[in-house]
Formats: C-alpha cells, structure tokens, sequence
C-alpha cells in the first residue's frame, strides 16, 4: 500500500500563492448565490489577521470560533492562519455546558460567534460564560451587532482596522499544533484532539487521492465546517487542491438538489441521513443528477440497501461507505469502481494510506477475516489528545490507535465495521458521549440509575435512549425530563428521545451495566425514532 507524504507546507503558503497566481478565480461558492475569490480570502484573512495582533493576539494563542458554513468561518481560518494561530472550531449547536468547557480547556483569546443564530442568543451565551474563561480577552461577532460594548466587537469593523496592514504570514513548522478538535468520548467531556499542519493536509490528500478529485470537481458541503469533514473538505481544501467547494448553511434536501444542478456539483462528503433523503427525493422526483459522481458516507451505520439505493437511482454517481473518526480521518475512502458495487454496499470502504491492525483481547493480531478491535496508524493520524493521561490508553505499544470500533479486514484492503466497543452515540454525524447524558439526567430527583444507549432513527441513523431507575416512591416521564436537560446548558441534540424505566438495570458481576443487553432489549421490543 502506497502512504501519502506529508507536504511540509501551511494553508497560508499556498492560499498566499493562488492569491498572487489567480485572484480573481473562485475558491468557494456558498448557498445564498455568493461566492469568495481567492484574492478576496486572502486580502480579507491578511485584514483580520493584522487587527488581531494588533488587539494582542499573538502567535501560538487559540482562536475559537462558533460559526455557521458561511464567508465569516473561511475569512477566520484564514486569519488563523496567516497570523500563526491555533484554530478550536466549535460546534453551533454547543450550549454553555460544552462550549464553556471548550474554552477554558483549550484556552481561548479569542471567539468569533453569531450574534444570533437559529433564535439562540450566542451573545447572551458567551457573556454568561465569560467570567469562568478568563483568557477570552475579545468577541468578535458577525450578523447584528447593535449595542455592542468591549470586549464584543463586530466582524467588519474588526477587519476593516487591519486593512492595509502587512499581510506576510507568519513563519510556522508544519508540524506543530494547527488545530484543535474537540470530539465527544466515553468520558463525560469532550477529548482535545491535536492535529498539525500536516496531519490535516494528509488527511485531504487520501480523500483527493482515493476518489481522484480534479480541477474539474465540486465539493458540496453541508456537514459544519466546525467538524474535520467540513473544515478540511469544505474550507481547506480549495487552498490545498484546485477542487472547489460548495458550503451549505444547513442540510435542505431541496435545496441541495437545486444546487447539485445549478452549480454542476460533482461529490459530496457528509453524513448517512444526508444521503438517504437525497435518494428518497430524487427517486420521488424522477431526478439522477447527472455528473454528480461521488457520495461518501459514513459517522453512522450505513445500510448496505442505501447505498444500492443510491447506484440505482442516480445516473452517475457511486454512493460509498467510508470510516475515519477525527484521530484518525478517513481510514477508509469507499469502493468507486463499477466492478466494486457489492463491496461499496457490504463493507465500510477500502483502507487507503493506513497500517490498520485487528486484535484480540490480548492486543495480539488476528488473521484475515477474524473479528477483533480496529487499530490504525497512519500520516492523517492526529498528534494526540491535550490530556497527556487520554493518550496512555488511546495508543498500543507500537503507536497505533486505538479506535474503539470492532471489526474484521477482509481480501482486497477491505474494512468492515461490526461493532462499538465505546460507549458513543451517533446522532446525524455529531458525536454524543453516553456518559455525559447520563451524568445530566442523574442530576433529577427522581432517577437514582442512569443508561444512556444508541437506539435506531430512520432520518438520523441513530438516536437516544435514556435506561432509568427511579428513585424509592419517585415516578418519571421523558416530558417531566425536559426542565432538568433545558437547566443543564446541555445542548438540545443530545437529549434522549425515549425513556424506559426498569426495576433494575442488568450488570455484570463487577456491578458494571451491561448496555449490550440493554440495546438488544430496545431493539427486540421495536423500539426505534
């Protein structure tokens, strides 16, 4: 197997680049008809850049940002960028809970948010949270800015004061910390995973090289650009290859089709729900998007019927299964070829630039075809999490990670995921850690035991199940629930959708809560969403 090298070389050396080469070419399309050049992403990235250090912010300090997919998250990762700053994209729907803990953790100088997105006031949010992050010495905000008092700021006026200024970038070893990602473990808050320069680009490269990716593509996106897929299919990667992009706000099956065909995009790069209400509304339309070629799938079970859906429906295009997770992106780039169909539909996708090892209980690799844990080693991988504890379990002695899934290889570099052996939930492509719902709901009265557990969701792939015990002479619903999760700042994505209440949950002889028996209960019992 061919390993992709690592380039040696920044977003801001080759944004600076196409900058001087092409200005006035188009780098990345968005939804509402506009577009940025890539003269324009650098000119407005170098503005904003220069007034953050102006304000203080200096080399090596963490910017967060709490964006939508719009101009504003490219024109900030650009400016992270050329100034030598660490980028902590955070997830919108994140609430006080998650996003508090996120800037103290990585601590932030910096947050660029909405003044209001969706009717939630991130304004009100991050002045609330202000006073336990005290490194957060500026907020920038973008849409409404009235009445805004230091630190808050608005976008343009900030760029608009470093216009003119020197834009060079800032000298920066390729290898060093670029970003920080913030994914959901077993453990009740998010994991710090560190990625660098070329770890990042890496990861890009196996998804250019894997499905071939050409001057001649364009990459719809509609996963957050607060997640890797988004940040390095949909931002990055115009600046690091001459395939463009397409970002969406939010996912919208009809307005994804209307812009597969007004823009002549060619692949797309998201989650399983995502392409399932594509087949569905193409099919019911009569529409196969032609020249749209690639959909690659994964972050949630992926029926092998889907994707035959989707070969069948559209004229072109090769629906895939891929696996990765943000250690360790894209394991995994899916079977493209006509001659493949059957093992794009029953496997997970063809491991490409990975060393990916199966092994028992013992740690001892296992023959093709057997069962065991999935570990993977590869240039994509990321530098480690920030709490140095968290890496003495997530590698092998030999540096593997150690992805938590079960799985078997099989002939042809094929990969086949069968099983988690972590305790994660995967909700329409965002992460949700068991524990961390269990430890809101064990903060009602009325619950004395507390199980969180995947159940299957026909639009999102799966949702949440809260297992309880209640306490002696307590009663509970999932509706007299609501005020305990609206109080705990837990973002709204996370809450269970169903609640059962059991005289006691099965546990093993250690007292350890044997979830395995709990699904298979919910799913013998034709509980699903």
């Amino acid at each position: 197997m061919t390993f992709i090298s690592h380039r040696n070389t920044t977003l801001a050396e080759q944004a600076q680049r196409l900058a001087i080469e092409c200005p006035d070419d188009v780098a990345i399309y968005f939804d509402d008809g506009t577009a940025l050049s890539y003269g324009q992403a650098w000119t407005r990235g170098a503005a904003l850049a220069s007034a953050l250090r102006a304000r203080g912010i200096s080399a090596g300090k963490t910017l967060s940002f709490q964006l939508p997919n719009g101009p504003e998250a490219v024109i900030v990762m650009m400016a992270a960028a050329i100034a030598g700053l660490v980028i902590n994209p955070i997830v919108p729907i994140y609430r006080e809970k998650e996003t508090g803990f996120i800037l103290r953790h990585a601590d932030s100088s910096v947050i660029f948010i909405p003044s209001v997105l969706r009717g939630f006031d991130y304004r009100n949010m991050i002045e609330t949270l202000r006073p336990e992050c005290p490194s957060l010495s500026h907020v920038i905000c973008t849409g409404s800015t009235a009445n805004l008092q230091a630190p808050f700021e608005a976008f343009e006026d900030v760029i608009e004061s470093g216009l003119g200024a020197p834009a060079e970038p800032v000298a920066t070893d390729p290898d060093a910390t670029k970003i920080l990602l913030y994914t959901s473990g077993t453990t009740g808050n998010p994991k710090q995973v560190r990625h660098s320069h070329n770890t990042l680009t890496a990861a890009l490269d196996i998804g250019v090289q894997g499905w071939e990716l050409t001057e001649r593509d364009l990459m719809l996106m509609p996963s957050p650009v607060t997640h890797i897929t988004g940040y390095v299919n949909g931002m990055e990667m115009p600046f690091l290859t001459r395939t463009k992009s397409l970002l969406m706000k939010q996912w919208d099956v009809n307005l994804a089709v209307s812009l597969i065909e007004q823009f002549g995009a060619t692949v797309c790069v998201s989650a399983t729900p995502f392409l399932r209400e594509l087949v569905d509304t193409c099919s019911a339309k009569g529409k196969d998007l032609p020249g749209f070629r690639l959909f690659a799938c994964g972050g949630a079970s992926v029926p092998p019927a889907l994707i035959e859906s989707a070969w069948n429906t559209f004229a072109d295009c090769r629906a895939v299964r891929v696996y990765g997770s943000t250690e360790v992106p894209l394991v995994t780039v899916g079977f493209t070829s006509s001659g493949d169909r059957n093992l794009a539909a029953q496997t997970d996708g063809r491991i490409c630039s990975y060393d990916v090892r199966i092994v028992n209980h013992e740690g001892q690799e296992v023959a093709e075809g057997t069962e065991g844990e999935i570990l993977a080693k590869g240039p994509a991988m990321m530098l480690g999490y920030g709490d140095p504890a968290q890496n003495e379990e997530a590698y092998d002695p030999d540096g593997y990670f150690r992805t938590g899934d079960i799985g078997r290889k099989m002939a042809g570099d094929a990969l086949l995921i069968t099983d988690r052996k972590k305790d994660l939930i995967i909700r329409g492509g965002e992460n949700i850690a068991a524990r961390e719902v269990e430890e809101v709901l064990l903060q009602a009265d009325e619950i004395a035991e507390a199980a969180v557990v995947a159940i299957p969701h026909e639009r999102l792939g799966e949702g949440v199940a809260a297992c309880v015990v209640t306490a002696t002479g307590q009663e509970i619903t999932l509706e007299s629930l609501l005020e305990t999760l609206k109080q705990s700042g837990l973002a709204k994505q996370k809450w269970p959708q169903h609640l059962t209440v059991y005289a006691a949950l099965p546990k093993t002889a250690s007292g350890k809560v044997q979830k395995s028996i709990l699904r298979q209960q919910l799913r013998d019992s034709g509980v699903g969403l």
